[in-house]
Formats: structure tokens, sequence, C-alpha cells
């Protein structure tokens, strides 16, 4: 038998929780609920599949749980900020959450968010197909394992959210050549923006870049090519 993925749907609002829980239950998914944040610390969230948490909860905000859970636990998490507020997408990135999704929201978008984190993370009920002969991608010293969602730079294993595995993954996929925002955002979130340049992306490269070249001085290999995007540099470029 698979267990059911477990969700924490942490949120001050009674009936909005209510509403999403009696969505989320037919659709494969046991749900528990949290409306502060001290029944988010009782319901063990280290110990969840994928965590929904809103960045507006009275007493500690949401912004404030995440930062505490990072410390202990990489549980995949997925914001509930305000609609086009692209400071809360910055910050919930840049101290770890995984995705974010735009209050309101529709419920059908939320599930869909949750679905593709969980898949991403090996979590989802339903067995991959992708074969095991692709699941590692080696480009210079740098090592990605699909199949464990694992990261290496210099025999080192990078501690990456969700986001920075798959910007990662597709930044060795393209080495050497020019990727743009577009790009990049689709393959970090599952998203196309259009015309409209995600500027959470260049968050989430910020961040992957100090990972994988952390030295006060070192050169980074992800360069910014003037508007047009991203280039993952191969060490053979960097004249090394």
């Amino acid at each position: 038998m698979i267990s059911l993925p477990r969700l924490l749907l942490v949120d001050d609002d009674t009936e909005l929780v209510e509403m999403m829980c009696e969505y989320l239950g037919p659709e494969g998914f046991k749900v528990d609920a949290a409306h502060d944040s001290a029944a988010f610390w009782a319901a063990n969230p280290a110990t969840v599949d994928l965590i929904i948490l809103d960045v507006m909860l009275p007493g500690r905000s949401g912004f404030e749980l995440l930062k505490d859970l990072r410390k202990q636990s990489d549980v995949p998490v997925i914001m509930l900020t305000a609609k086009d507020d692209d400071v809360d997408r910055v910050v919930g990135l840049e101290i770890g959450a995984d995705d974010y999704v735009s209050k309101p929201f529709n419920p059908r978008e939320l599930m869909a968010r949750v679905r593709a984190v969980l898949r991403r993370t090996n979590l989802d009920a339903k067995p991959s197909a992708e074969p095991d002969s692709t699941s590692r991608l080696i480009v210079d010293d740098v090592e990605l394992d699909r199949s464990s969602r694992e990261a290496w730079c210099r025999k080192k294993n990078l501690d990456l959210t969700t986001a920075e595995f798959n910007l990662l993954e597709y930044f060795l996929g393209k080495a050497g050549q020019v990727v743009g925002r577009d790009e990049l955002s689709h393959a970090a979130f599952g998203r196309q923006n259009g015309a409209k340049v995600d500027r959470n992306v260049d968050t989430l490269v910020s961040k992957l870049r100090r990972k994988l070249d952390p030295d006060e001085g070192t050169e980074y290999r992800i360069k910014t090519i003037r508007n047009a995007g991203y280039i993952f540099v191969l060490l053979a470029g960097k004249g090394q």
C-alpha cells in the first residue's frame, strides 16, 4: 500500500484552511492544519512531506517560522504570499522556500504546485518514469543526481532547495550556453512569464552562485550576460 503524502497547511484563515482540506483530501493527500506558530510546531513540521505556509500569521510570521524550520529540516515549503508582492516572494526564496502561490489563488493552481514540488522531491505517490541511466549529470567538478535529488561541487554536498536544484539541473544541461530568465523561471518553478521577467530568478541565481563558489574572491561560474540572461561557464572557458 502506498502511503498518502502528508501536507501541513498553515494559515489563520480558518475558512480557507477548511476549504483547502476538503479539496486536497480527495486528490490523494493527507492534510493537517495549523493556524498559528504554536500549532505549527506542535504538528512536527519536519516530519511532513510538504508545508503550505502563509506569510501573514498571528504572532510570528511565516518568514520567521520558515527561517527557524530551515535550521533543522529541508522539508519542501510553498509560501502563500500577497498578490503581486514581489518582496514577499524574494524574501521567501532567500530563506529557503521552494515555491510560492499568490493570494487569492485557484485551488487547482495550488494543487498543481504541490504535485510539482512533490515530484521534484521524489515524494509523489506516483513512481517516476525517468530511466536510471539518465540520473547522473556531471559538468566539470559539479555533479547532480536526479534520482536522489542531491548535488555536489568539488565533492562537497550542496544544500539546495527544490527550486535551486531545478535551476542547477537546467544550467548543467545547458552548460556553455546563454539561457534567458524565462527559461530559468520555467525550469525552477514550472512557470512561463512571457514578456514579464521573473526577478525571483535573479534571487535564486545569486543564492546558487554562493553555494557553488562560497569562497571570497572566487570567480562565479554562473555569469550574467547583459540583456540576455545567464551562462554556466565551463572551467576551460574560465582559463582553468
